[in-house]
């Protein structure tokens, strides 16, 4: 066993330990805006500063959070206070600073409509770049529909390739790679539908990951939970979507994968976090993966809306931070209740 390997392995394990989950701050500068807009607050780099200082400062928060995901602008940042690089002062909470590297979800061509993601030229150059910022592991995002006619063939298959190829590039630069199929929950299709989807798209990207020499161990997977379409007239149950979601997970994700962090998808702060405690408890201790999760705004949103762009809000949005940080922390170990969130 090499020592890369070993490396890889090491952070890959602690970015997905019982108990903690990683928090994606990494959101694009148009997607800031979206949500600083939805609070009355202009989205310009100070207040981004402010906004994610505010996050990672919050006391404690190293207590539930394992790894943070960067954004470009943010792993350039330090603190408002002692202007210590983000990177650094994450580290020496103890906290995996991370870094987002694809260049979004572009038209897939000839595939009306359909999505694949772009960012593997120049990659290598990036990651030695993040690499000496501080990031110890990269986020990599690719984006499938469920439609009539979609997802296609097409799309699945140069969706995983490219996650493939991005995870071997980060692996040979000593970086764990995310690897992140997220299918889409917009739309009114069936959690039957989902369970098939999620059951072929993971096939394809374990394929493509075990083709391209990617070392299992030292990768966190980042899936979607398998849920019904937003739109569908019946919402899937709690207990339907972790029974649902750990089969799938059991036919496609091999054992030696050390954990699985969970994207939200546009689920609320609360199914989120009980979605992902039914799991835990369903599984008990014969998991063969960690689950955790990787969630932005089903940990941030109350903690926007409390800051409402305004410094003596700070303390107040931290505590809904670190409260909704806590529940979730409790749901990777099976223990949250809907109670708590009163």
């Amino acid at each position: 066993m090499s020592l890369q390997f070993d490396d890889l392995q090491d952070i890959a394990e602690a970015m997905t330990v019982k108990g903690k989950g990683i928090l994606a701050a990494d959101e694009s500068n148009p997607t800031c805006k979206k949500r600083f807009d939805s609070i009355n607050v202009e989205s310009n780099e100070q207040n981004r500063n402010i906004y994610r200082d505010m996050l990672f400062t919050t006391e404690g928060m190293n207590d539930f959070i394992s790894g943070v995901i960067l954004y470009d602008e943010t792993i350039r940042q330090t603190t408002m206070q002692g202007e210590v690089p983000f990177p650094d002062f994450l580290s020496d909470l103890g906290v995996i600073p991370g870094i987002k590297v694809d260049a979004g979800a572009k038209d897939l061509a000839g595939m009306d409509g359909e999505k694949v993601t772009e960012g593997l030229d120049g990659l290598d150059g990036r990651l030695k770049e993040y690499y000496s910022l501080g990031a110890r592991f990269a986020k990599w995002r690719a984006v499938i529909s469920i439609g009539d006619i979609e997802p296609s063939t097409t799309c699945i298959s140069a969706n995983a390739h490219a996650l493939a190829r991005y995870a071997s590039v980060c692996q040979q630069n000593g970086i764990v790679p995310i690897v992140e199929p997220e299918i889409l929950m917009d739309g009114a299709h069936t959690i039957e539908e989902s369970f098939i989807v999620s059951e072929e798209v993971l096939s394809t990207v374990f394929y493509e990951l075990y083709s391209q020499n990617v070392l299992l161990e030292g990768i966190v997977l980042k899936p979607n939970m398998v849920l019904s379409g937003y739109e569908f007239s019946e919402k899937a149950t709690v207990d339907q979507v972790a029974d649902m979601t750990i089969q799938v997970f059991k036919r496609c994700v091999p054992a030696a994968v050390p954990g699985i962090a969970f994207l939200s998808g546009g689920q609320s702060d609360e199914d989120a976090t009980a979605h992902l405690n039914a799991m835990n408890k369903l599984l008990g201790d014969n998991s063969p993966w960690n689950l955790t999760f990787s969630y932005g705004r089903a940990l941030q949103a109350p903690a926007l809306k409390a800051w409402g762009g305004k410094n003596e809000n700070i303390g107040n949005a931290q505590q809904a931070f670190y409260k909704r940080a806590k529940l979730n922390s409790l749901a990777t170990m099976g223990n949250y209740s809907v109670d708590m969130e009163l």
